[in-house]
């Protein structure tokens, strides 16, 4: 295994929950980021329409394993 890590920062977009947003943005990262070993939430946010959260974002930092 490699001593050397990447981090990158992404957000994640729900209709659901922030959780479901942080989940987003690791499911969709995995697709092209090799060796994610873990992730830092930054910054949760969101939108709002009539008193209703209808958008969660979740920011996120992702660290994966550089080979």
């Amino acid at each position: 295994m490699s001593d050397v890590a990447k981090v990158i920062e992404i957000v994640g977009k729900s209709e659901i929950s922030w959780e479901d947003a942080v989940a987003k943005a690791i499911s969709t990262a995995s697709k092209t980021v090799q060796n994610i070993k873990g992730v830092e939430v930054e910054k949760l946010t969101g939108n709002v329409v009539d008193g209703k959260i209808v958008k969660y974002k979740a920011t996120v930092k992702l660290i994966f394993v550089v080979e």
